[in-house]
């Protein structure tokens, strides 16, 4: 009898499991065949939905991305008629029509011209008082606007509409003041703070403050989300790190030493990138929506006279 070692066996006795391929077996299914384990199969079955759910979640991250950072507060959210002050209605246009609205509170020989950048949350009826504090301690003339959907500005935020904006909020300023737009001192708070950095370094400004201000945008999305790889999902970026070395002028930048939203190292980090001269003031205790002090705004005065 002939030994069988070696020899192929019968087509009807060939095992599941033998990754042989067959004679006359379409060329797909000559792959290699498998078997999960049983352990295996249950620990699939359980992490596939998962895997679903999550590939899900990046999906609506993408397409909700400008809904995740943006939050505005459109008209007639707020108070529109703040006691004792008067400022003036601004309006201007973007560079792609969009219809912009400020407020404008000019003072009489101003110690500086200021354009405020607010951040990513309400509209310029939520900083009321910084526009009086700016009037009546620091001493300067200042616009305070609001971005594309914020308050009664039309359209939708995004970044480069944010940053269209607030050229075109720069270039009334520079009208209305009868200065230069790189006269015009540029101050932002949070992400606002990275759009007036972004101003500075296109073209230039007397001086930047900037208050709770990340590093950029996707560094802060990776810390509150670290669970997702957000850095390679947000078409938005605000890198206001990565513009701030195009400046050359005087910087002031602040930050809570307890801010839970955007944290104090990342404010540093910024400040690592900025060119001379520049100071940075911790503010201990503060977290990212506190109102500043009287303390804070007389700093911001010295600052201001002291500018070239």
């Amino acid at each position: 009898m002939a030994s069988s070692r070696g020899s192929e066996p019968p087509e009807g006795d060939r095992r599941p499991s033998d990754p042989r391929p067959r004679a006359g077996d379409p060329p797909r299914a000559r792959s290699l065949r498998f078997r999960l384990g049983p352990a295996a199969a249950v620990a699939w079955k359980i992490a596939r939905p998962l895997l679903i759910a999550y590939l899900l979640i990046l999906v609506i991250a993408m397409f909700l991305e400008n809904r995740m950072i943006f939050f505005p507060a459109p008209y007639p959210v707020g108070d529109w008629r703040p006691a004792g002050m008067a400022p003036e209605d601004a309006w201007f246009e973007a560079a792609d029509g969009t219809r912009l609205h400020g407020w404008y509170l000019p003072r009489e020989n101003p110690r500086a011209v200021v354009l405020f950048c607010h951040g990513n949350a309400g509209n310029i009826t939520h900083r009321t008082e910084i526009l009086r504090e700016l009037y009546g301690v620091v001493g300067v003339s200042t616009l305070l606007f609001d971005y594309r959907g914020y308050g009664r500005s039309e359209g939708r935020p995004d970044e480069a509409g944010l940053l269209a904006d607030a050229r075109a909020a720069r270039a009334w300023l520079a009208r209305r003041a009868a200065i230069p737009e790189n006269r015009i001192v540029l101050m932002g708070e949070s992400l606002g703070g990275a759009v007036a950095v972004d101003l500075a370094a296109e073209q230039g400004a007397r001086a930047l403050i900037l208050e709770n201000t990340f590093n950029n945008l996707r560094d802060l999305a990776a810390h509150h989300y670290p669970w997702l790889p957000v850095r390679w999902l947000l078409r938005s970026r605000f890198d206001a790190a990565g513009n701030i070395g195009r400046y050359h002028g005087p910087v002031l930048q602040s930050h809570g030493d307890c801010d839970t939203i955007v944290p104090y190292e990342l404010g540093r980090r910024l400040f690592a990138e900025a060119n001379e001269p520049k100071q940075f003031l911790t503010v201990p205790g503060g977290d990212h929506n506190d109102p500043h002090s009287r303390e804070y705004y007389r700093e911001l005065r010295g600052f201001v006279e002291g500018l070239p």
